[in-house]
């Protein structure tokens, strides 16, 4: 247990991504607490907390990335435990929010997964989430508790503004959803914004029609929140040097890399695809061309904030601050 300004903390890490978690503890100075998953024969999951929540304000780190449904039952049980065991306050580092991409019926009888995952987080007891960069700025609408959606864009700029200090660049867009994405991220090089426009006849299959914007001659880095099978970035960056780019680079939120996305970004003209911990990256999903970051620190800063009853905006102005300083 830690105690930060007179209050009682406890930090959990469930099974989704214990190396975040390590980093969070290490950023905010609180040890990790026990807790005992199990899993039974037939498939069901139980936790047992070893320690007293009792008045505590506690933290729970969980992406609900693959496998995106085991995830969710393993935080639902979680946090009904710690609401039954009388928890004060019942807070979820959800970095990758699993269902984002089902926040609206794209055709008739089709659900709203994201708005019934929402119902699900608050009925078990959570009292607060906070993500990273949801894939549709509604979802926060969904909840009736505070949710806080983190930007990862100051930390993938600032990697390729202080590590790989590039020059002559144009910041791309993937598709027309991501726009306002990628001006944010293009104001930090005061760079201009090119779109790709695509067309997606079925899930996971997207076709590049045209580039709107200048791209000859200069250095390409393509934004997006999620790469799944790496699809539409490949195509992307294909259309990108055939139309005269001199190089691409993709820097995205989220690592789901499903299926054939490795050997496609691999097989890609892609110098450097970078992205966050949001998601572990299992060891077969490795690349030399793959780069990632890590959330640990702001996210361990904004416990701290929430603890204190500090305004988590707070965080994002010492980032900029720093930027404009270097």
């Amino acid at each position: 247990m830690s105690i930060i300004s007179g209050k009682k903390i406890k930090l959990f890490a469930l099974s989704s991504n214990r190396a975040l978690a390590e980093e969070i503890s290490k950023a905010a100075n609180i040890e990790i607490s026990s807790v005992d998953v199990v899993k039974f024969a037939d498939g069901e999951i139980s936790v047992n907390i070893e320690d007293s929540v009792r008045g505590h304000d506690v933290f729970i780190v969980q992406s609900t990335s693959a496998p995106a449904n085991e995830h969710l039952m393993e935080l639902l049980i979680m946090a009904d435990a710690l609401k039954r065991a009388s928890a004060k306050t019942i807070t979820v580092l959800m970095p990758y929010y699993g269902y984002s991409r089902q926040d609206r019926k794209a055709k008739s009888r089709q659900p709203i997964t994201a708005k019934l995952i929402a119902d699900m987080l608050q009925v078990a007891g959570i009292t607060r989430v906070i993500c990273m960069d949801l894939h549709a700025a509604q979802i926060q609408g969904f909840f009736n508790i505070p949710i806080d959606n983190f930007p990862a864009s100051p930390l993938l700029a600032d990697y390729f503004q202080h590590t790989k200090k590039l020059e002559n660049i144009v910041v791309v867009s993937p598709d027309h959803g991501g726009v306002t994405r990628a001006r944010i991220f293009a104001r930090t090089f005061n760079a201009p914004l090119a779109i790709i426009d695509k067309r997606r006849p079925e899930p996971n299959k997207a076709e590049v029609q045209n580039i709107i914007g200048d791209v000859a001659g200069k250095i390409a880095i393509m934004v997006d929140d999620i790469i799944d099978t790496a699809g539409t970035l490949v195509a992307g960056a294909q259309a990108l040097i055939d139309a005269g780019a001199t190089k691409v680079y993709a820097a995205a939120t989220h690592a789901v890399l499903s299926g054939p996305a490795i050997e496609r970004i691999e097989n890609s003209p892609i110098s450097e695809v970078v992205v966050t911990d949001t998601i572990a990256l299992d060891p077969s999903k490795k690349s030399p061309k793959i780069t990632q970051l890590s959330i640990g620190p702001l996210l361990g800063q904004s416990i701290l904030h929430i603890v204190k009853d500090e305004p988590i905006s707070q965080i994002f102005d010492k980032i900029q601050h720093n930027e404009n300083a270097q």
